[in-house]
């Protein structure tokens, strides 16, 4: 019961990532923008979340998971309520983008922290992985159909207010999840900033493609990202309580399943972005027809992700991520046909590189590497629809260029995954 409320808080904020992508060509008509204005806001809400998931995990110690917990699905339901009543586009980008974008990066961490240390065996925290990143893949991938149901049945803003009604849901069943002390550290101000602003200035670069293409301003963003996370990693090393302690990012495993998860995000997230854009400008679907193309991805997700207990007992972690993605890069050749095979693909592989990571460190290192992970993630998911844009608006043929670039960043992933040698074992030292 106490894994409930933290699978719901994780398929919520996934939701809010996709299921507005097949309402793109409606919402731009209500509010009198364009499609790309509409993907901008899109992409910041990950963005956002990306930004400041590590200080948002930090805060989780400081201030206790389960408060940090409650606070960040305060924050983000009314962000839903203030996007459901938007006039306009940029009341949208505050409500679904900046306050639920904080809310997430809140509420997030709290989850993998919290299942990680509820759970006493990597089987049994397979399990609650599997539960939760699951449940992610269900709102990631459910995202188009129900919120092309809910905006053809009633409105895109019905879609928000679903949101606020499930974050009530979630606060009240909250109850259930126990208290933790909250740790008197000082909180690294600085390191915040310079993270947040990195990771900003490098994902808001590739997004820019889709208005600058490839041009001078678009590698001057990316540089001073690049810069300014480079200061990052110099800060951190010499100052004392860093926002994340150095030695996270010196583990072979632990990077490699970090990277496992940004190609897994970013293929999940720029897939659904491409076949939703196609299927409404091209075949000129409506928002439902494009949710039911997109059902057979959900169904994939479904069934391995609810396997993910057994499949751990059964198959280690590293051999699990490999055939996850053997099998995404079969059905993204395949598109829209292989659409099962992508769901089951990243379905399986999901919880196996959250058990590698988290289950690396110590409970002691939980936050640090909670936030680290959820940053990479949602990064990812900002790659994704970033990457996937810029080609679609400028390529020749942009729908087959952009699953050509997808199948190759997964064959990446797979060449991550192919390196893993240990199945996340608690480091020592």
């Amino acid at each position: 019961m106490r894994i409930l409320p933290l699978a719901l808080a994780q398929f919520i904020a996934s939701y809010a990532a996709t299921n507005m992508n097949v309402a793109i060509s409606t919402i731009a008509h209500d509010l009198g923008t364009t499609i790309t204005g509409v993907q901008t806001t899109i992409t910041m809400f990950t963005l956002v979340m990306a930004a400041l998931m590590v200080p948002g995990s930090k805060l989780t110690d400081i201030w206790g998971r389960r408060r940090c917990f409650v606070l960040g699905l305060t924050i983000y339901g009314a962000g839903a309520l203030l996007a459901a009543a938007a006039p306009g586009p940029g009341v949208l980008l505050v409500g679904y983008a900046v306050l639920e974008g904080v809310g997430s990066a809140l509420m997030i961490p709290p989850i993998y922290i919290l299942v990680t240390a509820l759970a006493p065996d990597p089987t049994a925290r397979a399990k609650g992985f599997g539960a939760v990143s699951g449940a992610g893949g269900l709102g990631a991938a459910a995202g188009p159909l129900l919120g092309g149901l809910i905006t053809t049945t009633f409105s895109w803003r019905a879609s928000f207010v679903l949101q606020v009604l499930v974050v009530l849901l979630i606060i009240v069943l909250a109850r259930n999840i126990p208290r933790t002390a909250p740790k008197p550290t000082k909180f690294d101000l600085r390191g915040a900033v310079l993270s947040g602003a990195g990771l900003f200035l490098v994902v808001l670069g590739v997004l820019r493609t889709n208005v600058n293409g490839w041009h001078a301003t678009t590698w001057l963003l990316i540089g001073a990202g690049a810069a300014t996370l480079g200061l990052f990693a110099w800060h951190i090393t010499r100052t004392q309580n860093p926002l994340c302690e150095p030695k996270l990012f010196r583990d072979r495993t632990s990077n490699l399943g970090l990277g496992t998860q940004l190609v897994q995000w970013l293929v999940l997230q720029g897939t659904f972005f491409v076949l939703s854009v196609h299927l409404q400008q091209e075949q000129h679907l409506s928002a439902i027809e494009t949710g039911v193309a997109l059902l057979p991805a959900t169904a994939g997700m479904l069934v391995t992700s609810a396997l993910a207990g057994r499949l751990a007992k059964r198959y280690a972690q590293r051999t699990l991520i490999r055939a996850g993605f053997v099998l995404t890069i079969a059905g993204t050749l395949q598109q829209p046909a292989g659409l099962f095979l992508l769901g089951a693909g990243i379905g399986i592989m999901l919880t196996a590189s959250v058990n590698v990571v988290q289950s690396r460190w110590p409970d002691a290192d939980q936050a640090d590497v909670s936030g680290v992970s959820r940053a990479v993630s949602n990064l990812g998911s900002s790659f994704g629809t970033a990457l996937v844009g810029s080609v679609l608006t400028g390529a020749g043929h942009p729908y087959r260029a952009a699953l050509t670039l997808l199948v190759l960043i997964s064959v990446v992933g797979l060449g991550f995954a192919v390196f893993i040698r240990s199945d996340g074992e608690p480091r020592r030292g």
